[in-house]
């Protein structure tokens, strides 16, 4: 089922333009941000706007078919981090640099791993992001 133009709206509006993950804002972004399944398709998630979100493409590339991941602090698995139904500021936090995601719970150390939010290139376009002053982000 394709999901409606209308729909693909609301959810690019609900999530103010930037990747529910790493909070890469579109304007900031090389490609168009991508319609996320929180819960992949084939993992069983429904095209229903409930299960959709904005990912960039390296986040939504990583992430794949994967709902849950270890927490490499406890070795435990737990789900993926819900951009639809979590706060992020409850789960993550910027570095004192501002290059680094920081997981601050089960959930959040889980999908910076999984996701590899802070892979070398991420870290590198955050470094330019800094230094024109986009980043990180005041909210």
């Amino acid at each position: 089922m394709s999901i409606p133009d209308s729909v693909r709206e609301r959810v690019r509006a609900q999530a103010r333009n930037r990747c529910g993950y790493c909070l890469s804002r579109q304007e900031l972004v090389l490609g168009v941000l991508e319609i996320d399944h929180i819960i992949p398709t084939g993992a069983g998630g429904l095209d229903d706007e409930e299960n959709l979100w904005l990912a960039c493409r390296a986040c939504n590339l990583a992430k794949g078919m994967q709902t849950q991941a270890i927490d490499p602090a406890a070795g435990l698995s737990v789900t993926l981090f819900n951009p639809r139904r979590q706060r992020w500021l409850d789960h993550f936090r910027w570095s004192d640099s501002g290059l680094e995601i920081v997981g601050l719970t089960p959930i959040g150390r889980a999908t910076v791993s999984a996701l590899r939010l802070n892979n070398e290139i991420a870290t590198t376009v955050r470094r330019n992001w800094i230094r024109a002053g986009w980043h990180p982000p005041q909210d």
